[in-house]
């Protein structure tokens, strides 16, 4: 069986062979997690519903706690399904970033451009963006339609995505557990080795420089500030429109507008209320 067969079947086929062995006991995966994902991940836009099904309970069966180590390569894939040609496509792979996000959402919205570029995607999925161009309007809105327009799903795809945004938003915001105080602490930071993979990786000591959308928003404050900047307006309105709609697009707009609002809430918010 080859995951890179012409005929979906096959495709499906050996992804629920890999599926079986990992999630048998003992696990018998030999190329561990990095090598499963290095291999899989580009099914993500695979033309075949049943594959891209498949892929996701391939994931799900991989151990969480090996899944956060990859989590910048996992979302340049994501990305790239949340701004596919394929309506099909770009829906499923939100399943995915559902999945990320249970399993390693800290990670997530704390990588190398997973808090900007990541809501990026998103705006070009919802058509929500203030800077395309010749579709621009005179008050910096763009008239381009929604990539779900043109479609007989169009709003439910719509309301997912929606829906999808205002979960990532809910991580991204979520107020950091308190650290408890040990005393030991402070000389195991000094003394002791590093206990997760790559833990300089924020320095950047040896990686290209980074921009404002490269960069890693480490904690809430940061993030908070940036999207402040950046996107809080746009997304607001956007927001406004796809509450007008009502139905099941108006519903998801609420859900979003109270992630909105929650993740602004106390000292830390990047700007008043």
């Amino acid at each position: 069986m080859c995951i890179s067969a012409k005929s979906d079947t096959q495709r499906r086929e050996a992804v629920a062979y890999i599926t079986n062995q990992i999630s048998s006991t003992p696990p018998n995966n030999p190329v561990g997690t990095s090598g499963v994902l290095s291999k899989l991940l580009p099914l993500l836009s695979d033309a075949s519903t049943s594959v891209r099904a498949q892929l996701l309970k391939l994931f799900r069966a991989l151990p969480p706690s090996e899944v956060g180590a990859h989590v910048e390569k996992i979302l340049m894939y994501i990305r790239g399904g949340m701004t596919h040609l394929s309506p099909d496509i770009r829906t499923d792979t939100l399943a995915v970033l559902d999945w990320l996000l249970d399993v390693a959402g800290d990670e997530v919205v704390s990588c190398s451009g997973g808090w900007l570029k990541t809501i990026n995607s998103f705006s070009s999925m919802l058509g929500w963006n203030p800077s395309v161009g010749s579709a621009m309007t005179s008050k910096g809105w763009t008239t381009a339609s929604k990539a779900t327009l043109g479609t007989k799903k169009g709003p439910e795809a719509q309301a997912r995505q929606i829906q999808a945004l205002a979960r990532f938003l809910e991580v991204g915001f979520k107020p950091e557990a308190p650290i408890p105080v040990q005393s030991a602490a402070y000389w195991d930071s000094i003394y002791r080795l590093p206990t997760t993979p790559n833990p300089f990786a924020y320095l950047n000591l040896f990686g290209i420089p980074r921009d404002e959308e490269n960069e890693m928003y480490l904690d809430r404050g940061s993030r908070q500030r940036v999207f402040d900047a950046r996107w809080r307006a746009t997304i607001a309105t956007g927001m406004e429109g796809a509450r007008k709609e009502g139905g099941t697009v108006g519903r998801a707009a609420a859900a979003l507008g109270r992630a909105l609002n929650g993740g602004f809430d106390g000292p830390e918010s990047g700007s008043e209320n």
